[in-house]
């Protein structure tokens, strides 16, 4: 993993978990030192975090970090929905034995961390679930598209969980990734599109709608 990706991944976390909250403004230097990293890889890391739509850049102001904008965020989980299905079928369509095993073990590890009620838990392993699912589709355009999508999603949960319901959210995710383990596509697709229904409940019972 480059210096870049590192940067990368802990700035979207602090995105992720609100510690860097929407509409927080912040600098190139401020993250370089938060994270002991140089300027280049935080800028490069940066310039990704923009294209993903977590980061603005506010010619001769700096950084911030994007508002949650209810109606785009509908929109997202639309396209989550499509991409969500295709990595899913693809993925229960090449399947190993070593990765179906790990989707077992992410299945459970992810329903413990709901009975803890460990949210920081529970998104660390829906994280890792979203790259082992990537890597057995084996579609980078996919993968690609979907990661940005994943992350907003991650981050209108911390920003809602008092709404949301850890368990209920479990139960989906491990439905999906045992249905992608045994490699029943119709099963991962189906369960795929009832988390997006359950998903796009929650939304609209979080904001009022």
């Amino acid at each position: 993993m480059t210096l870049a990706d590192q940067a990368y991944d802990r700035i979207e976390r602090m995105i992720v978990t609100l510690e860097l909250p929407p509409g927080a403004p912040f600098s190139e230097a401020s993250l370089a030192a938060t994270l002991d990293l140089g300027r280049t890889p935080i800028r490069e890391a940066l310039q990704r975090l923009v294209a993903d739509r977590l980061v603005l850049a506010i010619p001769k102001r700096g950084m911030q970090v994007t508002d949650i904008d209810v109606p785009e965020y509908l929109a997202l989980l639309e396209t989550r929905a499509v991409l969500d299905r295709l990595t899913v079928g693809r993925a229960a369509t090449r399947v190993t034995p070593d990765i179906a095993a790990e989707l077992r073990r992410l299945a459970a590890d992810i329903q413990m961390a709901a009975t803890k009620d460990d949210t920081d838990t529970f998104m660390q392993l829906d994280r890792q679930a979203d790259l082992v699912l990537a890597e057995a589709a084996a579609n980078p355009f996919g993968a690609d598209a979907s990661r940005a999508l994943h992350a907003h999603a991650r981050r209108f949960w911390y920003q809602y969980r008092h709404a949301g319901d850890l368990t209920a959210s479990a139960v989906h995710h491990a439905a999906i990734l045992l249905a992608v383990a045994e490699g029943d596509k119709r099963e991962a697709e189906s369960e795929s599109d009832r988390f997006m229904a359950y998903l796009e409940h929650f939304t609209r019972e979080a904001i009022g709608l």
